[in-house]
């Protein structure tokens, strides 16, 4: 049989020069919303950053407190309240793209609403932190300065919700930029506020606590503005709605496996640095662990802003009724992925024998960090495209099946496999972090598996209109 050969203007090379520049498009759409946010991000972990610092010059059990609150802050308080905010992901990308605008404004009220009244419950726990650590047996002084600090560190608690619902209602608007610059204006202003506090009015660590409710206030604050004053916001916030009010079971069953899906992830990180302090020479361990955590959190950056660019992308292509498209910004994300979590391997391999000089002046932990910089060269690829396919899963609105994902990966493998690792075959560090590496993995294939086996992307458009027009509807009719 003779080969067909494809001439120009021929069919076949129409349709691959089609292709070819459908991709095209849309890695440039992907990109242009990832790289305002990849700097809102950093941006916005740079604010938590500069209090601890500060708290850093007033003494060692000053900074120890500090950072324990710091952590503990986050486990109980923040990953809860930015994962249930990420359900806007769903409720407001898919009203977008159905040109239901109004309803984003709605959505977005709701979403303040409820993150409000759970931060009520949480504020009361950190009310008790100080007792709650000394109960787990931390040392007296920094269980009652980490108890101290994050007391001061509630308003920043109360700021943090609505800060970021409005971040996920521009974000899904496509309005990126002015998420960036608010955070670029409040991190740049964050070292005055932190030094007027700390410094100026003599408030100590306290007040280095009390500025990140400062910074976060003003960077809502900015971005309240913005959504009142811009011209790009008039059809999606037309002002305060009794409808905030309604439908909230509806947005807890988004909001909770939302969360779920963040903290099971960010739970077992912390989890590893519990574990670290279990091995034998704990402090070396520690310290180690700590500096790859840190290294991780920063590559996370890109492949953070990424999973945004997709929520926004799957959300809006599939409450516009395009499922062919919302699948292709899927598949053209992951290979964003592995491109970015590729190169961020290669220069950990490369700078692997002189990174851990950057946090220590000690040969042992610079030399153990260049052990562990494979490991985590590898791990960052995976943590990457797991990132993206949430971000796909938030998408479509399938947080449900991709929470109970994280469970298993997390829970019944990675720790698990980390213990074994550490404690069993005596590897200590190294151990810990190759069995979350095993959990990484078993959370990509498993996000993987929902969106290429197990989404119907056309029914899946079909819930998306279905959301979003039964939302709009009056309340007795949408019954």
């Amino acid at each position: 049989m003779e080969e067909q050969l494809l001439v120009p203007g021929s069919p076949g090379i129409e349709k691959k020069g089609e292709d070819e520049s459908l991709v095209l498009s849309e890695v440039k759409k992907q990109l242009r919303l990832a790289g305002p946010l990849v700097v809102g991000c950093l941006l916005q972990n740079v604010v938590q950053m500069i209090s601890v610092m500060f708290v850093g010059h007033l003494g060692e059990l000053a900074l120890s407190g500090a950072s324990m609150a710091t952590s503990f802050a986050n486990v109980t308080g923040f990953s809860l309240l930015a994962g249930m905010a990420c359900s806007l992901d769903t409720l407001c990308g898919q009203a977008y793209g159905a040109s239901q605008h109004r309803m984003l404004g709605v959505y977005k009220q709701r979403a303040m609403l409820v993150l409000s009244l759970t931060s009520v419950p949480v504020a009361a726990l950190w009310a008790y932190t100080g007792r709650i650590l000394l109960l787990l047996g931390q040392d007296p002084e920094i269980a009652a300065g980490a108890g101290s600090y994050i007391r001061w560190m509630i308003p920043a608690l109360l700021a943090y919700g609505p800060l970021q619902c409005h971040v996920r209602f521009l974000q899904t608007q496509n309005i990126v930029v002015p998420v960036m610059l608010s955070s670029g204006a409040t991190a740049l202003n964050h070292p005055l506020v932190c030094w007027a506090l700390v410094h100026g009015l003599g408030m100590g660590s306290k007040g280095a606590a009390l500025a990140n409710a400062v910074s976060f206030l003003t960077n809502l604050s900015i971005l309240a503005l913005y959504v009142r004053l811009s011209p790009s916001c008039t059809t999606t916030w037309t002002g305060f709605s009794r409808e905030a009010f309604r439908g909230l079971l509806e947005f807890l069953k988004l909001a909770v496996p939302s969360a779920l899906m963040v903290c099971m992830e960010w739970w077992s990180f912390e989890l590893l640095v519990l574990l670290s302090g279990l091995l034998p020479n704990p402090k070396l361990e520690t310290a180690v662990l700590s500096i790859c955590l840190n290294t991780n959190s920063l590559a996370f950056m890109a492949p953070l802003g990424l999973g945004g660019a997709i929520s926004t992308r799957v959300s809006n292509e599939l409450g516009a009724g395009r499922p062919a498209a919302a699948r292709l910004a899927a598949r053209v994300v992951m290979l964003l992925a592995v491109a970015v979590g590729a190169s961020e391997g290669l220069v950990m391999l490369l700078v692997r024998n002189v990174w851990g000089y950057a946090y220590s002046n000690e040969a042992e932990v610079a030399a153990y960090v260049g052990r562990m910089m494979p490991i985590l060269a590898m791990s960052v690829v995976f943590d990457g495209l797991q990132c993206v396919l949430s971000g796909v899963v938030r998408g479509c609105g399938q947080q449900k099946i991709a929470a109970v994902g994280n469970l298993g990966a997390y829970y019944l493998v990675g720790i698990p496999a980390a213990f074994f690792f550490a404690f069993v075959f005596h590897l200590g560090g190294m151990g810990l972090w190759f069995g979350i590496w095993c959990g990484l993995v078993v959370q990509m294939i498993s996000l993987l598996a929902i969106s290429e086996c197990a989404t119907d992307w056309d029914k899946e458009a079909v819930k998306a209109k279905d959301r979003a027009f039964t939302s709009s509807l009056p309340q007795d009719m949408a019954t």
